[in-house]
């Protein structure tokens, strides 16, 4: 069956718009978890609501949590561990981060997903926990990981593993996360090429600190020791990676937006999208008193194109992308290799879309080259790939005929992106 195409919005004059956005799925996720495994009740306030946080919500829950829900407030009440069948939808976080938790528990823990999963790689996070103790189980093809087993015996034995997390910082996390609940705590020491998105390793750190877990952090090495996890009141920033399209909106439409409380310092790697916007030639602009962000596009929407490693904000790509088929000059985004392991492969995706629309693209080793050319409308295909999804849209605010399939996927991480995006081109 066809998935529906939405005709993505033309900007007929530039936009001028205060977004607010919801909460960050990074630290909700990774607050759900750590509440889950606390001594403890914990309240998550300014929680994302989507289809990753209610998947990690209701696996938490049939792992034995107590989990309730009044708005984007998450109430969670820990449990004893126990046997239960994990969704894990598309969702990496749940993919990674419950493997460790379900070792913890009393019982078999089944994990299935849906099928554009089996493309995201998870044998470092299976063959991690045989090495520190656990019992799993799995599907026994490499290509096609789920579904697999973790069978626990109501705790693990924990200790120092050595890893290769090139293709993914959620093995790292995963890992990091549960620690402080094995009996020997974990070190986690990374053996590969530099890891992707690192800043949301130092994130997993910071938040383990917050909950009062003694970490070590080292380059390449992490020791959670043995000890409780506290339970505790999580205040979630905005998600920083879900504004960059509404961001992206101002700069290709000559526009300005306006985005409230964003976070003065943070871990989340969104806040990047703030250099890359002003390397291209829009005005950013923090007001301090306000807390407010606002980016304002040259004239016409012109931008530069730039040369960026891409390397640890990797998840920006697709809207960077958008952005340079668009700007003047040719672009270079590197670091990316990992991205070929996402929800879709994303290099190849980038380049088929934006080739598609009549941009030239080159895929290289480890990114990609766009050297602009005139767009024209066409259907741009999302892979089930929410930010696949919001890069059609930026695009079609200055091309038009462009036809974004299945936008619903946006709920990934961003439910009523249509809804939300229609709303700021009518101003």
């Amino acid at each position: 069956m066809t998935a529906e195409l939405w005709p993505a919005p033309v900007a007929a004059s530039p936009v001028s718009a205060t977004v607010s956005v919801p909460g960050s799925k990074s630290i909700t996720n990774r607050a759900l978890v750590l509440a889950a495994l606390a001594d403890g009740p914990s309240v998550v306030d300014g929680a994302l609501r989507s289809r990753d946080t209610d998947l990690m919500a209701d696996a938490l829950s049939a792992l034995g949590a107590s989990v309730t829900v009044d708005g984007d407030t998450f109430t969670v009440t820990p449990g004893a561990l126990h046997g239960a069948e994990i969704e894990c939808g598309l969702a990496g976080t749940v993919l990674r981060f419950l493997p460790p938790v379900a070792a913890l528990a009393h019982g078999e823990v089944l994990f299935t997903a849906d099928d554009a999963a089996q493309k995201r790689p998870m044998g470092t996070t299976l063959s991690s926990l045989d090495a520190l103790g656990a019992q799993v189980t799995g599907s026994g093809d490499p290509a096609r990981p789920l579904p697999f087993r973790v069978t626990g015996a109501g705790g693990l034995r924990g200790g120092e593993v050595h890893i290769d997390a090139s293709e993914s910082s959620q093995f790292v996390s995963g890992l990091l996360l549960a620690g402080a609940r094995f009996d020997e705590g974990v070190t986690v020491v990374h053996t590969g090429t530099a890891i992707p998105s690192l800043p949301h390793v130092e994130m997993t750190v910071e938040m383990l600190r917050a909950a009062g877990v003694r970490v070590d952090a080292e380059f390449n090495r992490w020791t959670v020791h043995p000890g409780p996890v506290a339970g505790r009141h999580w205040s979630v920033e905005p998600d920083l990676s879900n504004a960059t399209p509404f961001l992206a909106a101002a700069a290709v439409t000559g526009g300005t937006v306006r985005v409230p409380d964003w976070p003065a310092t943070t871990t989340q790697p969104g806040d990047q999208f703030r250099v890359i916007l002003q390397d291209m030639g829009a005005v950013v602009e923090r007001h301090t008193h306000s807390g407010i962000l606002e980016v304002t596009g040259a004239a016409g929407g012109a931008l530069q194109g730039i040369s960026w490693d891409m390397h640890d904000v990797g998840e920006l790509t697709p809207t960077v992308a958008a952005l340079c088929a668009v700007a003047e000059g040719r672009s270079h985004l590197y670091g990316i290799a990992h991205l070929r392991g996402h929800e879709t492969d994303r290099l190849a995706a980038l380049q088929r879309e934006l080739s598609g629309l009549g941009c030239g693209v080159t895929q290289t080793e480890d990114g990609l080259v766009i050297d602009p050319e005139p767009l024209h409308g066409g259907v741009w295909h999302t892979y089930a790939d929410h930010r696949m999804a919001t890069a059609g849209a930026v695009l079609g605010l200055v091309t038009p005929d462009v036809l974004v399939e299945d936008i619903a996927t946006t709920a990934k991480t961003l439910p009523d992106f249509d809804l939300r995006w229609t709303q700021m081109v009518e101003g």
